[in-house]
């Protein structure tokens, strides 16, 4: 089978929804032991229970990735595993101006930290073992200009670079790491976005920010996820240290 995860023990963080999610129902299909880290909450249950019944051998752990200390822990608890997808983030509005200094930690503490942290905990395990994949969850907004979002595009072009850097320092070690740069993509924090700032305007905010793609569309999280799958299967074994946009042509035909 193409882009078998047969025999793989895999982490997502933010796996209990959006993309996180379609990545961690998918992998499982593919035949991996998918440990999702998330927060507790009705959205993350949900998918454990689905996540479970593809793999009954998969599990959601609650953990703050923020926090080193509770990441290191499950690291230990979990062994050497194959596979890290750093996906968990949040989103902030504003710029430069209107960003407070605590909204900025608090956006670099999860996309930045909480992807630095888990890269920390689970990289001996993989430099023990000699392979491992890593890819981190990056964004357009690394490469290209997007109003009033200088938190969100700070993080993410940190974690590109955080990339680049993982890739070249283990390359001879077995470890490939390389991120993805989603577009907008159709997701629960979408729908949740249009409802609380155009709660009158839904269908035709949807349309807007669908037009903003090329292609006339946002991404389905299942989209992404068979871009996350090619790039940890064998069939990828010569990829490291490159970002995939997958925007709908929005990077590169929007000029």
């Amino acid at each position: 089978m193409l882009f078998s995860l047969k025999n793989k023990k895999a982490v997502i963080t933010g796996g209990g929804s959006g993309i996180g999610k379609a990545i961690s129902l998918l992998f499982a299909q593919q035949g991996a032991e998918v440990h999702m880290i998330d927060l507790e909450n009705v959205s993350s249950r949900q998918t454990e229970k689905e996540l479970t019944s593809i793999s009954p051998q998969s599990k959601l752990h609650i953990v703050n990735i923020t926090q080193i200390d509770e990441v290191k822990k499950l690291a230990s608890q979990l062994g050497n595993v194959d596979i890290l997808i750093n996906n968990a983030g949040i989103a902030q509005i504003g710029n430069i101006e209107n960003t407070s200094s605590e909204g900025f930690q608090s956006i670099f503490d999860v996309n930045v930290k909480g992807a630095f942290h888990c890269m920390q905990a689970f990289i001996p395990g993989m430099l023990q073992q000699g392979s491992g994949v890593i890819v981190n969850m990056a964004s357009v907004a690394a490469s290209v200009g997007i109003p009033d979002r200088f938190g969100y595009s700070m993080t993410k072009g940190a974690i590109r670079s955080m990339t680049q850097s993982v890739a070249k320092d283990y390359v001879q070690q077995g470890i490939r790491c390389n991120c993805i740069s989603p577009g907008r993509v159709h997701t629960p924090f979408v729908d949740g976005f249009i409802v609380k700032n155009y709660p009158d305007k839904k269908e035709e905010m949807f349309a807007k920010l669908s037009a903003t793609q090329p292609i006339g569309r946002m991404a389905q999280p299942i989209e992404i996820a068979h871009l996350a799958l090619y790039l940890c299967s064998n069939e990828a074994s010569f990829i490291t240290g490159c970002d995939y946009p997958i925007d709908g042509g929005f990077t590169y035909l929007n000029n």
